[in-house]
């Protein structure tokens, strides 16, 4: 049995003199509360770092929290470890004769299975076991007013890559506690192609996987092709013939792919009036794979769409459409490039692999897929303090759940305060 300190609960009866203290003097960023109703709890979270603490007010004067206030004050009411199997657990727990408060377990916090151990048995502590809730990528179609835009967070499915190579050089013990992994070790994301809508047209940033692939390569990547950009856009009210025009951050399946779809045995482009705009040093590099690189440039993704004539290259840093310029990165790929989307004296930036999700706010977390980590840490780096600094609205490309948020620091510690 592998077990985690999760958090520590904390019953309080005032609960603006808590966060006087927990978030305005220690400069703890507090979570949106949460009932749970089997309970007559509300639950606080505050993130710190590998762990948390959970402030927990009564809602009901029978609760177990009341109760505990009434007896004994307020302070610290439990302690909570995190199981990957909490039936498997409590098996192991009561084999052992440990006794149990709870022989099965029930509904917590966040969604999660949770069962507590009989303070007595843990000299004198009561004791959580947590199993958190799996969760998979939260998938919905928004819009958001941005200057004389309009941006439309889409979706082309979930999907997981492997959490290791997500995290690079990262400890799997630092980022276990961010993100969960399933049983094969990867852990759960998204596609989320942004929608920029403007009197010049409307032009999608990426576009997904697409369905174009077999069942091996959907089992490997945990690809949903019954989820994807078209239904996406049909929530949006449009559909692959809306779109003008469609930008490459770069060439990987899992951020062009979309572009092309197989119709009567032949690759054509998904968009049909649209012009693909594409970093002609990115192309080369597409079409001129390596070992390192060749299972993330598939040719099926992009070479018909030049044999289609609806390839407009360019190179260097442009302004693609007034408002809508690229910067190249580098580090994930050579010519890696980051969007900017600038109106009203306001900054939205899709960073793309750079930033990939929520869980890759530090400095030095970067994929190790990223074929010039070094270059990659340095562009990121400027970007992230740019985008704290400047309030820049960042979109994030592969999150489950966070489509787009602004970044926030306080005391070296940084967190997204979600937007879409």
């Amino acid at each position: 049995m592998r077990v985690f300190l999760d958090h520590v609960g904390i019953a309080v009866q005032d609960l603006p003199q808590a966060l006087a203290f927990y978030r305005d003097a220690l400069g703890l960023h507090v979570e949106a509360p949460e009932d749970v109703a089997s309970q007559h709890v509300r639950a606080h979270f505050i993130p710190t770092g590998n762990s948390a603490v959970e402030l927990l007010e009564a809602t009901n004067p029978d609760s177990p929290i009341a109760r505990f206030l009434a007896k004994r004050g307020p302070g610290i009411h439990h302690i909570t470890l995190r199981v990957d199997d909490i039936t498997a657990a409590l098996t192991e727990l009561k084999a052992r004769n440990v006794h149990l408060i709870d022989d099965v377990p029930r509904p917590g916090a966040e969604g999660a299975l949770v069962a507590f151990i009989h303070p007595g048995a843990a000299h004198g502590v009561l004791v959580e076991l947590k199993q958190p809730a799996a969760k998979g990528a939260t998938l919905q179609v928004k819009r958001h007013a941005f200057g004389d835009f309009q941006l439309t967070t889409l979706h082309d499915g979930p999907f997981k890559l492997d959490g290791g190579a997500m995290f690079g050089v990262v400890p799997k013990t630092l980022w276990e506690r961010k993100v969960q992994t399933d049983d094969r070790n990867r852990i759960q994301m998204a596609m989320r192609p942004l929608l920029v809508e403007a009197d010049w047209g409307r032009m999608i940033i990426d576009c997904g996987a697409g369905d174009k692939m077999d069942a091996k390569f959907r089992d490997i990547y945990a690809l949903d092709p019954e989820h994807g950009l078209d239904e996406a856009l049909g929530a949006a009210g449009l559909s692959s013939e809306s779109i003008d025009f469609a930008l490459a951050t770069h060439l990987h399946f899992d951020h062009f792919g979309a572009a092309t779809v197989r119709r009567n045995g032949a690759l054509v482009p998904r968009f049909p009036k649209a012009r693909c705009i594409i970093r002609a040093a990115e192309w080369e590099d597409a079409t001129h794979p390596n070992e390192r690189n060749r299972a993330s440039y598939l040719q099926d993704d992009f070479v018909p769409l030049q044999a289609a004539g609806v390839v407009d290259f360019f190179d260097g840093d442009i302004t693609v459409k007034p408002g809508v310029r690229v910067e190249r990165s580098g580090g994930h790929t050579p010519q890696h490039q980051v969007v900017y989307v600038e109106s009203g004296g306001r900054t939205a930036i899709f960073p793309s692999d750079i930033i990939p999700t929520t869980a890759h706010l530090q400095d030095p977390w970067v994929t190790g897929y990223d074929l010039f980590p070094l270059d990659s840490l340095s562009f990121k780096k400027r970007l992230i303090r740019n985008a704290i600094d400047r309030e820049y609205l960042v979109f994030f490309e592969h999150d489950p759940h966070v489509a787009a948020g602004y970044i926030r620091e306080r005391d070296g510690k940084r967190w997204v305060e979600p937007v879409l």
